[in-house]
């Protein structure tokens, strides 16, 4: 009688991440993936394609590594790689049909926002807003009339929270696609469609490639069908893919995502905590807190509480922008999840008509020590204050 095969041990994220999707070359044996440059591919003598790839935009080599690897991370069946995240909400946003409605958050990434106002508005999308001040307020949101829902959790930039089960659940129930935007979790926090959506999308410009030196997209689905053909044509009728040295540098990037990822939670909290008891602070934004309301929410569905938090100022605009301004290790900077920490007035960023709070500075914390981060900001905040005094 044969044996039973033993179960097969389950790899820790941290392996995975230095793994998935690469095989050490059969070449030449080189342990790191290369860079294929190609933009066309030899055919066979009989115009065949037996080895897979025809033409740059099209599919590559290194990008097709690189989403591999990914899907391993998501636990996706798929995954498209695009050249930006917003690159990537376009796509999704174009698999809909003209006149389609689409659930969002009030509080949500500016270009997101822009996206939908501008070009897709011209798409005929009809936007609905809802104000997530309750992580259950998207599903209970959601009606008969919904195409799609769009979640984004922790949101941009006020860190609300969204229960993903609760808004997937919603959405399936009357016959929407839920879609998740993670990118402030990357897939070592949060896998969306574990929790039920059937699309998650990320700007691997930020944790994921994690150095501030690369820019990319990514979407991936929970299962095989029409919404995911309709992302892949997307891609590659599009066009909007990333370059094979973009491939490679996300690739770099994901090998050492679950340990920079807890570097970032890590300083996150120390300052959450820190500046929570600051008198010059009027209020930090970070579900890591007790006192948040999507607190419970976060910690059950996210494997931390992440990198990011936002403060509001006491002495308002003119305080959060002298801050800003009085930094010496943290960068005023756009964007977010580099190995640096970043810090930014970010109502003067998002421009007219943006809902965030003048008196609002974003911080991306990066792996730098919680007690170097601590003094900088202590010593920005006195700065400001003996100006403004």
């Amino acid at each position: 009688m044969p044996e039973t095969p033993p179960p097969r041990h389950e790899l820790d994220l941290r392996t995975r991440a230095v793994h998935a999707g690469f095989e050490p070359d059969p070449a030449t044996g080189a342990v790191v993936p290369p860079i294929h440059m190609a933009t066309t591919f030899e055919r066979d003598r009989d115009g065949g394609l037996s080895r897979g790839f025809q033409y740059g935009r099209e599919d590559n080599p290194t990008r097709r590594t690189l989403e591999g690897a990914l899907a391993d991370l998501e636990g996706a069946a798929g995954t498209a790689a695009f050249g930006s995240g917003l690159a990537a909400t376009a796509a999704v946003f174009s698999i809909l049909q003209p006149g389609s409605r689409v659930l969002v958050p009030r509080d949500r990434y500016v270009g997101v926002r822009l996206q939908l106002q501008g070009h897709f508005r011209r798409w005929g999308l009809e936007v609905v807003e809802v104000d997530p001040r309750t992580p259950t307020a998207m599903a209970e949101a959601v009606d008969g009339s919904i195409d799609l829902v769009w979640i984004e959790t922790p949101s941009n930039p006020m860190l609300r929270i969204t229960d993903v089960v609760a808004a997937a659940d919603a959405a399936r129930r009357h016959g929407a696609m839920s879609v998740c935007d993670a990118t402030w979790c990357s897939p070592a926090i949060m896998r969306p469609l574990a929790l039920g959506c059937d699309l998650v999308v990320h700007s691997t410009t930020k944790y994921i490639g994690g150095h501030s030196d690369v820019t990319g997209g990514l979407v991936a689905w929970a299962r095989p069908g029409e919404a995911a053909d309709r992302i892949r044509e997307a891609q590659r009728l599009g066009g909007g893919v990333p370059s094979p040295f973009d491939a490679w540098l996300l690739l770099r990037g994901l090998r050492t995502l679950p340990l920079r990822m807890r570097a970032h939670t890590e300083g996150a909290m120390v300052l959450a905590r820190w500046l929570a008891d600051h008198p010059a602070v009027a209020e930090v934004l970070h579900p890591g807190l007790p006192g948040h309301p999507g607190h419970q929410v976060a910690a059950r569905q996210m494997a931390g509480f992440g990198g990011m938090l936002s403060i509001r100022m006491r002495g308002g605009e003119r305080a959060a922008a002298a801050v800003a301004g009085a930094t010496r290790l943290f960068r005023q900077a756009t964007s977010l999840g580099g190995v640096e920490s970043l810090i930014e007035h970010r109502a003067a960023v998002e421009g007219p008509g943006t809902p965030t709070p003048p008196d609002l500075l974003r911080i991306s914390v990066g792996i730098e020590h919680p007690d170097d981060l601590k003094q900088d900001l202590e010593q920005a905040i006195a700065a400001a204050g003996s100006a403004s005094g």
